[in-house]
């Protein structure tokens, strides 16, 4: 008789954010998290105390169509605590990347939380170096001035 073992679960990893705009620097995290587990959900929360340049609408609907053609990246919007969401989507991960010693302290403080409430682990990612100066908050302004920020957005991503 032959034993067939069941497949294992995949492995889920939600990459949570604003992504106001998605920039080249969270295309990295995300392509190189893809080394690391099978699916990653990119995740943009609903903040109403943040005010952002693009509606929520848009913001998905660009990444979205980034990935189109990548099966193992989905997109989605939540509005609850983000390991509720987790848990919804079945993601046993949480993605995170650092670009500072300053993005290490607030990321370490929410990775402790995170796990103590609910087991669920983050994993970070260091920015690579190039994109290190990169920001969503920085690329924003430059939009809001009228500048070009080809530069610091995916290639093929149209704002």
């Amino acid at each position: 008789m032959t034993h067939i073992s069941p497949s294992p679960s995949p492995k889920i990893a939600l990459f949570p954010g604003t992504f106001d705009p998605f920039t080249i620097g969270h295309e990295s995290l995300v392509r190189r998290g893809l080394e690391l587990v099978d699916e990653i959900v990119i995740s943009i929360g609903v903040n109403e105390s943040k005010k952002t340049y693009f509606s929520l609408e848009k913001r998905v609907e660009l990444i979205r169509d980034l990935y189109k053609d990548d099966t193992r990246v989905k997109v989605s919007s939540y509005d609850s605590l983000t390991i509720e969401f987790a848990r919804e989507v079945g993601a046993k991960f949480i993605l995170r990347g650092i670009r500072s010693v300053n993005d290490f302290e607030y990321e370490k403080t929410i990775a402790d939380m995170n796990r103590t409430i609910s087991g669920i682990e983050t994993f970070v990612l260091f920015t690579e170096p190039e994109f290190t100066h990169i920001s969503s908050t920085h690329v924003r302004e430059l939009l809001r001035y009228g500048h070009d920020v080809s530069k610091f957005i995916p290639k093929g991503m149209r704002l």
